[in-house]
């Protein structure tokens, strides 16, 4: 297998796990995952929230971790990597608004290298115009915006993910095993026990 290096787009209270897990499981893999947030430098920190889901009409919100990113957004160059990570929370709904945000993703979706998006990180891809007539997934209140951006909306539960061509998009946290490895098998990358 070959090692990928995969730009990892992250922003003040992105969901903690959404952050750190599939950050963590990336490396362990063998894999170069460079942490980036707009207006942050490699060393800086995000803060990141805690989303549970505990019988209310919506997810609940708690504070996460510190979490250190060790890449510089602005140095950012899609060329450079193979493959695009995005993480949710509340920190897709800002980071949408970025416009080098919005070139970055319609760069790798262009050249049609893997974009792994998970929970809300859908809002970002939806403001991006990359998924019409995808079958894109994302937390049940991003389906809206999914749909108005011309995609299907893929109805999966909590745990589900899918993956259309070079997009692999989930529910929310909960869906990591099915994200991690939809998203491991596009990359090329095999596990051996």
């Amino acid at each position: 297998m070959a090692a990928k290096k995969i730009l990892f787009l992250v922003g003040d209270y992105a969901e903690d796990y959404e952050v750190m897990v599939p950050f963590q499981t990336l490396w362990a893999v063998g894999h170069t995952v460079h942490a980036v947030c707009p207006d942050k430098k490699s060393g800086q920190t995000i803060k990141t929230a805690i989303h549970d889901f505990e019988g209310d009409q919506t997810y609940s919100e708690k504070p996460g971790h510190l979490f250190t990113l060790n890449a510089t957004f602005a140095n950012v160059k899609e060329a450079d990597y193979d493959a695009l990570m995005i993480a949710g929370g509340r920190a897709p709904e800002y980071l949408r608004l970025n416009s080098k945000v919005i070139e970055i993703v319609q760069g790798f979706a262009k050249k049609e290298k893997p974009i792994a998006a998970i929970c809300h990180a859908a809002q970002i891809l939806a403001a991006a115009n990359v998924i019409h007539g995808r079958k894109i997934s994302g937390y049940a209140a991003c389906a809206p915006e999914i749909r108005l951006a011309g995609a299907i909306y893929a109805d999966l539960p909590p745990d589900g993910a899918v993956t259309d061509r070079n997009f692999v998009t989930g529910f929310a946290w909960p869906a990591h095993p099915q994200w991690l490895a939809q998203f491991l098998k596009l990359l090329g990358t095999k596990i051996e026990l």
